[in-house]
């Protein structure tokens, strides 16, 4: 997988939903479901970052399997965390609210497994 494309894929989106969230929004949702929106925005943009760490640890050496895990642990963890707080914004079905810490949860698989991809490994160069 190219995950310096899906990073800055990624964060293409990141932008243009926190562009969507802070000017399409602000006069539809209420401020609570700004903040989901802000908050689901927020994260994706740190994630959409952390696609670029995969493809750091991949540029100096990093691979196997849990190179592989943590890309797509961090990408799972935005359809998941960010995406259910940008649906639950815009429809208020707050059940969705149960599905956000699966995203999380893959977040903090990914990281793990970046630091298991890297860890004893010269990044020096």
């Amino acid at each position: 997988m190219n995950w310096a494309a899906t990073g800055a894929i990624a964060m293409a989106v990141a932008v243009a939903m926190g562009a969507f969230g802070a000017h399409g929004l602000k006069a539809k949702l209420t401020p609570e479901a700004l903040g989901w929106w802000h908050t689901g925005a927020q994260y994706h943009v740190y994630h959409a970052l952390a696609l670029f760490a995969v493809a750091w640890a991949q540029s100096v050496g990093a691979g196997g399997r849990a190179l592989t895990v943590s890309g797509w642990a961090m990408l799972v963890g935005l359809l998941f965390f960010s995406g259910s707080l940008y649906v639950m914004a815009l429809t208020g079905m707050r059940w969705l609210g149960a599905i956000t810490p699966i995203g999380g949860t893959a977040w903090i698989v990914g990281w793990i497994a970046l630091a298991v991809a890297t860890w004893g490994r010269s990044v020096a160069s």
